[in-house]
């Protein structure tokens, strides 16, 4: 008989396996959401550049029609 079984090692074992996963995936998702909130950044900084182009262009073409 074996005097070493311990029936709540196993367990043990698989809920610290299931927190690790777990643990991995939420840090997985947190980089996932920085990526994309860097791309919403860079999409607005080019959109907010495309903008202030556009609005110099217009006071240009208003200059010169003056």
């Amino acid at each position: 008989m074996n005097t070493n079984f311990n029936p709540n090692g196993r367990k043990n074992m698989n809920l610290m396996h299931e927190n690790l996963a777990r643990a991995q995936m939420s840090a997985r998702l947190g980089e996932a959401q920085q990526l994309q909130r860097g791309a919403q950044m860079a999409r607005a900084r080019r959109l907010s550049r495309k903008a202030e182009q556009a609005a110099q262009q217009a006071r240009l073409a208003l200059a010169r029609a003056l």
